[in-house]
């Protein structure tokens, strides 16, 4: 089994900076409106997901009837793949690894565009030439899931005349978008209802802390494939629980603010200092630090009660490279004491 960050499970009692939750934790608007939403669970769920969609739509400032719910994002992710049982695939590395997980499960064959250490982990105008009319699907992850590197609109508008031109669907992954400085400079958003080659993908589970609720979904002007994609979901997949918690982060912009300023400030200490103890640190725009340091340097931080993310699992990178999450202030001085005692050690 692909072993993911936030496994608190196993590594029980320490501090967990595999995973990447907003540290300032759910919203007590969200927490009290899934805890409320427990007494109506005696009822199914919308199957359509209605007031869901409209906070969303206003959230987004998409129409509605655009938006696709699911169980999380990798949810939405099977349910798109199943959809179109696409051929061939075009896709970036190192990335989120659903997206392969969900291709295998329809037998698609994967063409990798492998993104180098010396440029950055970048992805390059080479790109496009990558994209031509037999690629299906193309999954793009911004910013970057592990090395939290954002890829410039400019590009990514390239990329999608391009996906228009071949008849390719390109896949936005913004996930992590609403934890960067200055969203709106690198979202896709604008472009999701001008254009039915585009399907962005988000979620709630980050921003709001609320990856155990599963709550995730997908904005497409295409209503053909949103049709075919609830034809091959199942139909009470978005619990009572997760649309009322929805439902209440969607009207949380202040929290939302506080999050991206908080988590910002401390991001860039976080980089700062572990780039001063001589550690390779990539420019992450989100709310982890992705960087490269002894091989064993997970197991060590383990026996200092530390759980940090070993990337050598994904595809494109190696022993040695490793993601952690941005958290308090008091977290972070843990870890960067521990790092530097093994560094300095």
């Amino acid at each position: 089994m692909y072993q993911h960050g936030g496994d608190i499970y196993t590594n029980r009692n320490m501090i967990d900076f595999s995973a990447n939750i907003n540290f300032l934790g759910m919203p007590e608007s969200v927490r009290k409106a899934a805890e409320e939403a427990v007494s109506e669970s005696i009822h199914y769920p919308d199957v359509r997901c209605t007031e869901l969609r409209k906070a969303i739509g206003a959230m987004d400032q998409v129409n509605p009837e655009h938006v696709f719910c699911g169980n999380g994002a990798a949810d939405v992710i099977f349910s798109l793949v199943l959809a179109i049982k696409p051929k061939k695939a075009l896709l970036p590395v190192p990335s989120f690894y659903e997206y392969q997980q969900a291709l295998n499960s329809v037998l698609c064959r994967t063409d990798l565009y492998q993104m180098q250490e010396k440029d950055g982990f970048r992805m390059g105008e080479d790109i496009l030439n990558r994209i031509t009319p037999d690629v299906d699907i193309l999954f793009l992850c911004n910013p970057g899931n592990p090395t939290g590197i954002l890829i410039e609109r400019e590009l990514l508008e390239k990329i999608l005349h391009k996906c228009e031109r071949t008849d390719t669907l390109m896949v936005v992954d913004e996930c992590f978008m609403d934890l960067v400085d200055e969203p709106e400079n690198y979202s896709m958003m604008s472009w999701v209802e001008r254009s039915d080659q585009i399907f962005i993908l988000k979620a709630f589970t980050k921003l709001y802390a609320m990856p155990g609720l599963r709550l995730g979904y997908g904005i497409c002007c295409n209503g053909g494939l949103l049709d075919q994609m609830e034809r091959v979901s199942q139909p009470w997949r978005v619990s009572v629980p997760a649309q009322a918690a929805g439902i209440a982060a969607a009207a949380e912009t202040e929290f939302v603010k506080k999050s991206r300023e908080e988590i910002g400030r401390l991001r860039e200490t976080m980089k700062a200092r572990i780039r001063e103890m001589g550690y390779m640190v990539l420019d992450s725009a989100a709310n982890y630090v992705f960087f490269e340091g002894e091989y064993h340097l997970g197991n060590l931080m383990r026996e200092r009660g530390i759980l940090i993310r070993d990337c050598s699992n994904y595809q494109g990178l190696h022993m040695g490279f490793y993601r952690a999450a941005v958290r308090s202030a008091a977290d972070d001085a843990k870890l960067l004491a521990a790092l530097e005692e093994i560094h300095l050690g």
